[in-house]
């Protein structure tokens, strides 16, 4: 659409601002268990057959399934006997619970813990911090902790990693060569799904888990099958505690959540335990240059300001980090998808 006719009709306007209208619907449908219904049936249902089974108005589930029929993440047929509903294949691959690709926990925590805080992004742009306080009645001074609130939202949280790396984890552990790293540290490996994915591409490799005692824990118990004997944990506080000596060491997601200052204290602590020919992986989704986008790094970056510490950085931010910190050969590869890879070596 040309700006001559969106100062005609604001059409772009009017999108974001039902933008969260989408977010609700889709993350409802998931909730209340209509892709999994519609997926067991193994034929199209009736509004009122839908509604009966999963315990709704039929009123309110008729309109829930048009919604999702417009969002193209359900299919309608006419017949005599009225609308019958189906899944797409977007919703039986990525909002069923049951599939390998499912995104189920991650939009689940969308929908009951980041939908929260940002109900206060006015806020969180006023005093430049998180919003937990406001939104869980926690302070957010120990950030994890906040975070990890109670077990429940710990494990909501590990799932939801889970699902995001069943998606993107093979690019990013594929943009490098990393066979010739055999001894990984995954830092903040949280639910091992990065670390799943770095052990089937390069089998010759070890990975060690290195995270909080209690998600440790949880990741031994629900996660990573005990037979899996390429992967192992190390329980601690990368900030306060050692960190061993290794080939590779990975940092998924964990940058973005801290300020400049953090970052640089974790990463000279990792240049100093690495072996010399070693290097480091930064995982993260990477800003343009030119402050023009993505738009999905922008608004994660905004997540930050309202969930955590830190914020989203440029390539070239995230490479003067490393470099600062003593590592060298700083290598960008881009994805296309969500998730992007930078290497430092030592």
């Amino acid at each position: 659409m040309s700006s001559t006719e969106d100062l005609d009709y604001p059409q772009i306007l009017f999108q974001y601002n039902h933008g969260f209208l989408v977010s609700k619907i889709m993350f409802t449908a998931c909730e209340l268990g209509v892709f999994d219904l519609l997926l067991e049936s193994e034929q199209p249902l009736s509004s009122d057959a839908v509604a009966d089974r999963l315990g709704t108005s039929g009123s309110g589930m008729e309109r829930l399934l048009d919604a999702c029929v417009g969002l193209k993440l359900l299919g309608v047929e006419m017949k005599s006997e009225g609308a019958f509903y189906r899944n797409t294949e977007l919703s039986n691959l990525y909002l069923t619970k049951s599939s390998p690709k499912s995104q189920y926990h991650n939009l689940m925590y969308y929908s009951k813990t980041v939908y929260l805080c940002w109900h206060y992004l006015t806020d969180a742009v006023r005093d430049g911090k998180n919003q937990y306080e406001r939104a869980f009645g926690v302070s957010s001074k120990d950030l994890f902790g906040a975070l990890y609130r109670s077990e429940e939202e710990m494990i909501k949280f590990m799932y939801g990693l889970n699902a995001i790396w069943s998606v993107c984890g093979r690019d990013v552990i594929a943009a490098f060569d990393l066979s010739p790293f055999t001894v990984i540290y995954d830092l903040g490996g949280c639910a091992g799904g990065l670390a799943q994915e770095c052990i089937s591409l390069y089998p010759n490799s070890t990975v060690t888990i290195y995270d909080l005692p209690k998600v440790v824990q949880v990741a031994k118990e629900r996660f990573v099958p005990p037979e899996e004997h390429r992967i192992t944990f190390h329980e601690g506080d990368f900030f306060k505690d050692p960190i061993p000596e290794a080939d590779m060491y990975i940092l998924a997601r964990i940058l973005h959540d801290w300020a400049d200052d953090k970052c640089m204290q974790l990463l000279a602590k990792i240049h100093k335990a690495c072996k010399a020919g070693g290097g480091v992986l930064l995982v993260e989704t990477l800003l343009n240059e030119d402050k023009t986008g993505p738009l999905e790094t922008q608004l994660y970056s905004m997540n930050m300001l309202v969930q955590a510490e830190g914020k989203e950085r440029t390539p070239t931010e995230y490479s003067k980090l490393l470099t600062a910190a003593g590592f060298r050969e700083i290598q960008v590869k881009k994805t296309g998808k969500l998730y992007d890879a930078i290497l430092g070596r030592k």
